[in-house]
This record gives C-alpha cells, sequence and structure tokens, in this order.
C-alpha cells in the first residue's frame, strides 16, 4: 500500500510536469521558463538545487560517521556557492540574457573557451545526477522491501523524472520542483517531530551529539588538516558556481531583484533546513542503535530510511517517502536538464549552427534522453556513495572554468590567452595529479585552481584584453 500510495503521488508529478510542457512554445521558454519565474518558484528552486538525495540520504550518514566534519562540502560550502552566486555573480550574469554559461564562455572570449568549458560542465554532472538516479533505486528497493532490485529502481525512477523533463524543461521543473519543497519542508518537519519525542527531546538529541563530539566541524592548527579543510569547502563553494543549473534558475527570475535574492534566500534556506535530515538521522542512534551498528558496517546511507519503516507509524511512512521522492525528483530534474541545454546548445549547435528554433527544441530533448541513459548506466556501474558522487562532481570545474568566469566578469584585463593558458594548466595538472594519485599536503582540484590563476595572470599580461568597460566584450550582449 505504501509503494501504491508513492506511486500514485510520482503519477501526480508526472502530470504537474506535463501540465508545464503546454507552456513551451520555443526553445527559450523550453530553457529560462520564458524569464517569467516569480520570488517563491525561484527560491524554491534554487533551494532545491542541493537539497536532494545527498542531503537527505548522503549527508546525513555522512553525519553519523564523521559529525560536522565531515559537512564541510555539502551543506556549508554548497550553501555558501548559492549565496555568493546571488550576491556576486547573479545581477551582471542575468543582465546578459543568455541560455548558458556556455554562451558567456563564447561571447566574453572565444568559441575554442566555449566548446572545452561546456564539455567540462557537461561531464560534471555525470556524477551529481548519478547520486539522485542511485538514490530513487535505494528507495523503490525499500519501499517494496526487496521485491524491486537498485537496479530495478533506477530505471523506474530515471524514467519518471525523463518523462516531465523531456517535454517541459524549465516549465516542468519549476512547477514540480514548487509543489515538491511545499511537501518537502512539511514532511519532515512531521517525521522528525515525532523522531524526536520518541528520542527523548530535542534536547536530549542535541546533548548526546555534542558529548560525542558531533558539532565539531574547525580543522585543528596543524597546516596539513587545514588544507583538506580548504580543499572540502572550496571545491563545493567555488566548483559549483560556473553550473549551468544554479545559473538557469537565475536566468529564469523574472527581474534581477528575483534573480540575485531569490538565489542568496535560496541559499541560506538549504543551510538552515539541511539540519533537519542530520538531526532526525541522529535519533536513530537513540531509537535503534543496534540499527545503527548494522548499517554502518554494511550501508550507511540505509540508516535514515529503515528507521522511518521501523519506527514511524503508517502515515508518516506515507508523508516521509513522499518528501524523500520529492527531493530526489526535483533535483534530477533540474540537473538532468542543465548539462543537456548545455551540451545541445554550446556543442551540438555550434557544428549545425543552421538549426531553426524547432529542429533546436528536438535536439535540447534528443540531449536529455540520451543523457538520462548514460547516467542511468553510470549509476549502476559505480560503487562510489551518493555523497561521494556528489563532492567529487566539482573538481573539474573548479581547475577549469572558475577562473575564466570570474576573471572575465570582473577583471577587464581578462584575455582570450588568458583563458587559455587558465583552462590548460589548470586542468592539466588537476588531471595529472588525479591520475598519479597525489592528494597530499594539497588535494589536486586545489593545486589546479592555483594553476589556473597563474595561467590567467600571465596570459592575460603577455596578450590583454583590449575591450573597455566591464567585462569586456561581454558589455555587447
Amino acid at each position: 500500500m505504501l509503494l501504491g500510495l508513492v506511486i500514485a503521488y510520482l503519477l501526480v508529478s508526472i502530470a504537474i510536469g506535463l501540465y508545464g510542457a503546454t507552456k513551451v512554445h520555443n526553445a527559450r521558454d523550453y530553457v529560462t521558463a520564458g524569464r517569467n519565474l516569480p520570488m517563491a518558484v525561484v527560491l524554491a528552486m534554487v533551494f532545491a538545487t542541493w537539497f536532494g538525495a545527498e542531503t537527505v540520504l548522503g549527508i546525513s550518514a555522512t553525519f553519523l560517521e564523521e559529525g560536522a566534519r565531515g559537512l564541510i562540502s555539502d551543506p556549508l560550502g554548497a550553501s555558501l556557492c548559492l549565496v555568493l552566486f546571488g550576491l556576486v555573480f547573479a545581477r551582471p550574469l542575468y543582465k546578459m540574457n543568455l541560455l548558458t554559461l556556455g554562451d558567456y564562455f563564447r561571447i566574453r572570449y572565444n568559441r575554442q573557451t566555449e566548446l572545452i568549458l561546456s564539455i567540462c560542465i557537461v561531464i560534471s554532472y555525470l556524477g551529481w545526477v548519478s547520486a539522485q538516479i542511485t538514490a530513487l533505486g535505494l528507495v523503490f528497493n525499500v519501499l517494496s522491501e526487496d521485491a524491486i532490485s537498485q537496479t530495478q529502481g533506477m530505471l523506474i525512477g530515471a524514467a519518471v523524472v525523463l518523462i516531465y523533463t523531456i517535454f517541459g524543461g524549465m516549465w516542468s521543473v519549476a512547477l514540480t520542483t514548487f509543489v515538491q519543497m511545499i511537501v518537502i519542508v512539511i514532511g519532515l518537519l512531521l517525521v522528525t517531530q515525532n523522531a524526536a519525542d520518541q528520542a527523548g527531546g530535542i534536547a536530549q538529541v542535541f546533548a548526546k551529539a555534542a558529548a560525542e563530539g558531533k558539532f565539531e566541524w574547525l580543522p585543528s592548527m596543524d597546516a596539513l588538516d587545514i588544507l583538506g579543510w580548504a580543499a572540502a569547502l572550496m571545491t563545493m563553494a567555488l566548483g559549483s558556481i560556473p553550473q549551468q543549473d544554479v545559473f538557469q534558475r537565475v536566468n529564469s527570475s523574472k527581474n534581477e531583484t528575483v534573480a540575485v535574492w531569490g538565489t542568496t534566500l535560496g541559499g541560506l534556506s538549504y543551510f538552515f533546513f539541511a539540519a533537519v535530515p542530520l538531526f532526525l538521522a541522529y535519533t536513530a542512534t537513540i531509537i535503534d542503535p543496534e540499527m545503527v551498528k548494522k548499517f554502518l558496517e554494511e550501508d550507511s546511507q540505509l540508516i535514515l530510511p529503515s528507521l522511518i519503516m521501523g519506527h514511524m507509524p503508517f502515515w508518516l511512512q506515507v508523508i516521509f517517502f513522499g518528501a524523500l521522492i520529492s527531493v530526489i525528483m526535483s533535483t534530477a530534474s533540474g540537473t538532468l536538464l542543465a548539462p543537456s541545454v548545455t551540451f545541445a546548445e554550446n556543442v551540438l549547435k555550434g557544428f549545425a549552427p543552421r538549426m531553426n528554433d524547432q529542429q533546436f527544441l528536438w535536439s535540447l530533448r534528443l540531449t536529455v534522453l540520451i543523457f538520462t541513459i548514460v547516467v542511468t548506466f553510470y549509476s549502476m556501474l559505480t560503487d562510489e556513495s551518493i555523497h561521494g558522487m556528489v563532492e567529487n562532481a566539482y573538481r573539474i570545474t573548479l581547475a577549469g572554468a572558475f577562473v575564466p568566469l570570474a576573471a572575465g566578469l570582473f577583471w577587464k584585463k581578462a584575455s582570450n590567452l588568458g583563458a587559455g593558458l587558465a583552462i590548460t594548466a589548470g586542468l592539466s595538472i588537476w588531471l595529472m595529479l588525479e591520475m598519479l594519485g597525489i592528494e597530499e599536503p594539497v588535494e589536486p582540484q586545489l593545486i589546479g585552481l592555483l594553476a589556473s590563476m597563474l595561467g590567467m595572470i600571465i596570459g592575460s599580461a603577455i596578450s590583454p584584453n583590449r575591450a573597455h568597460g566591464h567585462g569586456g566584450e561581454a558589455r555587447h550582449v
């Protein structure tokens, strides 16, 4: 019956998404929802950018294993990324009225920069979307009590998200996410209240967590520890900024004010509400310590679903799994659309410049289909944790894309040569260190970032950008 109700909820989500498809009349509607989205919807979508499987299942499991120290990248780094994007990057990018970040790299630099960085952005989504597909498989497996395998669950979940994303694009993402966020907030708060009562009250849970040192999050005074802490924070906080899904949400806003504050408030909301699944997971150590011990040895991501199935009344099980499905689908749809749009606009379209709008729209949908198939197979083959897949997704964009984006917007001398050297130095050094397995004393992506900065400075000094005014060539858009 529980599985049946969740399936009914999935069908409602598909219906909402297909209604959103009726608003799509051209490619711009598909990608940016006609730039018509109000504050509440943009805030919900930005919140949903990060509040996905990794928040409910991934970082809650990490918190039980490592405490707050294991959460530097997410939620701290993830929240910082959204706030920085809102306060620093949203306004100048919104003014340019582009479809993708790849368009920015072409206009500010050249086609080569657009092509390379767009491919980097697409690759970075492989782990992130796969994390959502993996989580959907896990949920269907738990709900069916192993009648549906995790692999079968992945296929079902991917198909559901694909159906409404492929037809409605950003309109479907916006409408389904807005409804799903309401379910998420109400559902998780109700479940957490019940779990807190079973654990002896909120104060009891906090006292036990504090006594076990779970709230210690700062690094020690050891230099290597500080570097590792900074690398975890910066990988997510800066590496996630040159991402199409965040940009797409900003770009769908109906005006600059919504773009800036919808993003900023969405980031702050995510930081504070991410504490809810952490608290909920920790109550399990009081309510059922044997179950926690068992799954810490087997698969810690199953602790929270098992707590709900074993210790919650049926109506709260329905609410929790409805909220969990909402969490995953809202993130999966947006992160599925973003790399597909980037590939179609900045890679494919460059080789077929004479496509008309309807042909481009159908190329977008075909790309969504292909990318869904690719990430689903990747999800089946990888054995990495949900949190790990998300953490590793942004190494390539930190090393290769962050410096060209930031320098292009805020340093008028940033030039094509500077961008080329930044990308070459950042990516080559990062890849070399990754392949050699050298992660000490500093993680490879952080060294790649420093190399990228140096490349930009040297290249722009040798051949500075001759355009005048903020943002160089980008001022013409």
